[in-house]
């Protein structure tokens, strides 16, 4: 059974692999990258951002030379940005410790920031043709059905067995083919819903299939509720006409971003009351909160949140960063040169478009 598995998948993939830009040329600074952008993101979202990334950054060395603005302004949007933070830092190591070329073992690979087990055996097969299995979603989801894996695929236990079967039937130098075609029908076949288990090469040999239990593998764990946050951001403009934005510490969520200064709201407080208490926090002024800009909402990996945006006036003092990295009174026009999270994105839109107060 174990050749037959391979052997199916790998004819399949032959056919029906997906044409990725990324696949394009074996290229380790290619695969890296693409791995890096599809954790936790749609292969659909990725293209674009790759593609763009690849023309600004074509090589490791020309992202070794960056500075981690420009990388932050390639990476807006794509969210999870201390992604684009630690593959920035891993290109200057890789320049500074093996002379810009990235090192083909998953020992050292895992030894570079934002490269955990999955990406460096990803890389490894991939790019160096290493036999190492690589788990992620995909592959988490085909196996759990293709064996009926009866442990919660993100528990200890169940992470193990997943990966005793993927490297079982894994077959001597052909790991990279064989770990992107597990993905490929993982992504397109083996789907979360609906699997179209019609079209699977490896139908005949489904456990789960076999006992009709393939919409209930793999096990999963039930999440707790996701928090949802209130906020609030002031838009505070001078004379001249320029916004205040500061930039957010290096470390932590959306590290490095730049936004328009604000407050998460505590117990009992409106948006208002909460913008001028956290402002003089954290800049040391004081402001009147005028008219309502607008109310976003964005959704992170743990919580979600709802800001409220005003226009407000500086009535006493001049800002400083005592809580952020650095603030600078900018331009509408040139607000498209600082990278922000997409809250802060969709505000500077709308003052540029001339539909803020």
């Amino acid at each position: 059974m174990t050749i037959e598995i391979a052997q199916r998948l790998l004819a399949w993939y032959q056919k029906h692999s997906r044409h990725l830009p990324w696949r394009d040329v074996v290229d380790p600074y290619r695969v890296w990258v693409s791995e890096i952008m599809l954790q936790q993101t749609r292969v659909d979202t990725v293209i674009p951002y790759y593609q763009r990334w690849m023309e600004r950054f074509p090589t490791l060395t020309h992202l070794a030379r960056a500075n981690e603005q420009e990388v932050l302004q390639a990476w807006e949007g794509l969210g999870y940005y201390s992604r684009g933070r630690n593959l920035h830092r891993a290109a200057r190591l890789v320049m500074e410790k093996y002379g810009g070329k990235l090192p083909c073992q998953r020992e050292q690979l895992q030894k570079l920031p934002g490269i955990g087990r999955y990406t460096a055996a990803a890389i490894a097969s991939i790019a160096f043709g290493q036999d190492a299995p690589a788990l992620d979603g995909n592959v988490r989801r085909v196996l759990a059905r293709l064996f009926d894996v009866r442990l919660p695929v993100r528990s200890a236990e169940g992470e193990e067995r997943l990966r005793q079967l993927a490297a079982e039937h894994l077959p001597a130098g052909r790991a990279g083919d064989y770990n992107q075609a597990l993905m490929d029908l993982g992504a397109t076949i083996c789907t979360p819903r609906a699997p179209a288990c019609e079209r699977c090469p490896l139908a005949a040999l489904c456990q789960a299939r076999a006992l009709n239990l393939q919409e209930e593998r793999p096990l999963t764990v039930k999440r707790p509720p996701v928090p949802h946050l209130i906020a609030s951001a002031a838009v505070l403009r001078r004379h001249d006409g320029r916004v205040l934005i500061t930039q957010r510490p290096a470390k932590g969520l959306l590290g490095g971003l730049w936004e328009f200064p604000g407050s998460k709201l505590e117990a009992g407080e409106t948006p208002a009351a909460s913008l001028q208490r956290e402002i003089n926090e954290e800049l040391g002024v004081q402001i009147e909160v005028n008219q309502a800009i607008g109310v976003y909402r964005h959704a992170y990996t743990h919580f979600r949140v709802t800001l409220h945006a005003y226009e407000c006036i500086l009535i006493d003092g001049e800002p400083q960063a005592i809580h952020a990295s650095d603030l600078r009174w900018v331009k509408l026009q040139a607000l498209n040169h600082y990278p922000m999270g997409k809250i802060d994105r969709q505000i500077a839109r709308q003052l540029q478009n001339g539909k803020g107060a």
